[in-house]
């Protein structure tokens, strides 16, 4: 039953809540150092990939997936780049169609089940390279990728995928969008909807069939997937959607060791994004609830790197059979 108590003893005094502890790393924090290589892959559906690496010849890869409208550059990328470039690992941080700073050819964009894209770049880089060790950390968003496709059964995981580390990761999608719902949230969906509603106003000059004449309208994420998300990618509407990205049913499915480190003042989780019962009955995962760390914060006190970046580096740097 491993449900881990947690070491993380909280950030500094001026980070009061979950609020500070999200918002303000996402704006000041700053990591150093950190050069990528680029590489544009074709995706399987004649679309491409950008993918970002840091390679000093080392035989164990760490591949990172970013969260919702992020990047590769975000400050929780470069910061695990960072950490495990200077702990013998390779890079690879991958950025999910349109996020890379140039609009995919496809209608389709990107959401929390496109685990896909995810295979796609872990078999090119095994195509590429010859790892002993993949490790995966994927965080908020790219945490329910990464659990999505290390539970989908149609596919066979690659031998030298040997273990993962989810943070921040809404692994019940739905009770996660719900959070947005409240007032007090408001701040975090107007900004994900601002950097949306320009992407869906590029989308529909590559396809004027997509009706953008409402998008002035849209005042909630809810609201934007009824009408975008969800249809762009061939739901009817945003439950629909929320439904069949949510990774929650896959986590029962996952054969590696993997640690989950949610924070319990996670503004933007909720119920079942804390499996208790399943890390209860599963022995592979790993789960940590710390009672502070916000979304994507886990700030510590006098040092360039997170509690979660370390706690993901010891976690993944343990014999893994």
């Amino acid at each position: 039953m491993p449900i881990l108590p947690s070491k993380y003893q909280g950030p500094p005094f001026f980070y009061l809540n979950g609020h500070f502890e999200t918002i303000i790393p996402s704006i000041r924090r700053k990591v150093v150092g950190v050069s990528y290589e680029r590489e544009r892959i074709e995706t399987p559906d004649d679309d491409f990939l950008d993918i970002d690496w840091v390679r000093k010849g080392n035989k164990r890869l760490l591949v990172v997936s970013h969260g919702l409208e992020g990047d590769s550059g975000r400050h929780y990328v470069t910061g695990l780049a960072k950490l495990f470039g200077q702990n013998g690992w390779d890079i690879l941080a991958w950025n999910n169609r349109t996020c890379s700073g140039e609009m995919n050819r496809q209608k389709i964009l990107y959401h929390h089940a496109a685990s896909y894209d995810l295979r796609s770049v872990i078999e090119h880089a095994n195509k590429k390279y010859d790892y002993d060790q993949i490790g995966l950390v994927g965080i908020s968003m790219g945490g329910g990728q990464t659990l999505r496709y290390l539970g989908e059964s149609d596919f066979p995981l690659p031998k030298n995928v040997k273990g993962a580390v989810a943070i921040s990761a809404p692994c019940s999608l739905i009770e996660s969008a719900a959070t947005l719902n409240l007032r007090v949230n408001k701040v975090y969906e107007q900004k994900f909807l601002v950097k949306l509603r320009e992407k869906i106003k590029k989308k529909a000059i590559q396809f004027p069939e997509i009706d953008v004449s409402r998008m002035d309208t849209v005042k909630t994420l809810k609201e934007f997937d009824n009408l975008y998300s969800g249809p762009i990618h061939g739901f009817k509407d945003a439950k629909e959607f929320y439904e069949f990205c949510d990774p929650y049913p896959f986590i029962k499915n996952i054969e590696v060791p993997i640690l989950l480190i949610n924070a319990l003042n996670d503004p933007l989780l909720e119920g079942n994004c804390y499996p208790y019962q399943l890390a209860e009955e599963m022995p592979n995962l790993y789960l940590e609830t710390p009672k502070r760390g916000g979304h994507v914060g886990f700030i510590l006190a006098k040092s360039e790197f997170t509690y979660s970046e370390l706690r993901a580096l010891e976690f993944l740097n343990e014999e893994k059979d």
